[in-house]
């Protein structure tokens, strides 16, 4: 009989830490704070919603021994899927956009995921990656963990995330931010972190783009202007995930800001993080500077640098994007939103 004080693979998903950011507390005068969630077995914050997925598939009866898991991902899903999901038995398929950095791809087939590459489309074209996921699951009968549209995501992050933010803080936790992929990390640790105090601000931090600045603040999707080279984030729909969701500031986020940051914080505090995790980071900034020094702010590090080496770390590719390596923090808040 197993020894209940070892757990496997999947045991290990959530209570990461949280990171002082030391230059972005110190500028601003308030503890700025990251939850390290690359320190998850598949390194990102994924995992936890890869895991609440299948944990309630499983107990409702529509996951069972033997079964495929399908997913449309940007990768990081996918990955957390692959890995708890292999932990509990079952094969993984993956539906994933060519555009995303290859070293995910990579990864992906390493862990022995079936990896299905489509081009980029809308979420109104049939070819998009979710939509085909969708399909391919119909088709041949195996369980489409439908990341967007699953509200075990959202309440993965309202069993974990937000009471690990809560006791972590000692319940002084004054705002947290996050940018929206699914929008599940956003709605379940914000819905937590409301039930014990409705003064911690919800801030959704928004690339270029994308739509929720749009929606949070206009009550539309008609604002999407400019664009992002960060992956796994920045929504054009309100998913299910973000029903009935509210937030306290919304920002628009130019991937200039963020690329300061990552780049800033790989060199003066050793901390590797991917785009998104400079999106957030910025928006926690700005939030910081408007708000002013005592607060306590929280946001999500969402992954490592490691699958973008291709991409955010070659200067070429940088260059080619219009974006450029300063190293040092310049972003003062950006010119709309």
């Amino acid at each position: 009989m197993a020894n209940p004080r070892y757990r496997g693979v999947e045991g290990h998903v959530g209570r990461t830490p949280l990171i002082r950011l030391r230059r972005l507390s110190e500028e601003t005068g308030c503890e700025i704070l990251g939850k390290a969630e690359f320190m998850n077995p598949g390194g990102s914050v994924k995992d936890r919603a890869a895991l609440g997925i299948i944990t309630e598939a499983e107990l409702s009866g529509r996951l069972r021994p033997g079964a495929t898991i399908i997913e449309g991902t940007a990768g990081n899903t996918g990955i957390g899927l692959a890995v708890i999901g292999h932990a509990r038995g079952y094969a993984v398929k993956i539906v994933i956009p060519e555009t995303q950095a290859p070293e995910k791809i990579t990864l992906l087939r390493n862990l022995g995921a079936e990896v299905i590459t489509v081009p980029q489309a809308p979420y109104s074209n049939p070819a998009n990656y979710n939509r085909v996921a969708q399909r391919l699951a119909e088709e041949n009968g195996w369980f489409w963990s439908n990341q967007f549209d699953n509200l075990a995501n959202r309440q993965a992050h309202y069993r974990t995330t937000g009471p690990e933010i809560w006791e972590q803080t000692n319940g002084e936790v004054n705002a947290f931010v996050s940018s929206v992929g699914t929008g599940g990390t956003l709605a379940g640790t914000t819905l937590f972190l409301k039930e014990r105090n409705p003064a911690v601000a919800a801030i959704c931090a928004d690339p270029y783009g994308a739509a929720m600045w749009s929606w949070f603040t206009q009550g539309d999707l008609s604002t999407a202007d400019g664009d992002s080279v960060a992956e796994g984030i920045g929504q054009m729909r309100v998913t299910r995930n973000l029903e009935e969701i509210k937030v306290d500031r919304a920002y628009r986020i130019e991937d200039q800001a963020a690329v300061d940051i990552v780049y800033q914080l790989l060199r003066e505090e050793g901390v590797f993080l991917g785009l998104s995790s400079g999106i957030n980071l910025a928006g926690a900034l700005r939030y910081a500077r408007e708000i002013g020094p005592g607060r306590t702010i929280v946001t999500i590090l969402c992954d490592s640098g490691h699958k973008y080496q291709s991409k955010l770390f070659n200067p070429a590719w940088l260059a080619a994007q219009g974006l450029q390596v300063l190293g040092v923090i310049t972003y003062l808040g950006c010119a709309a939103g």
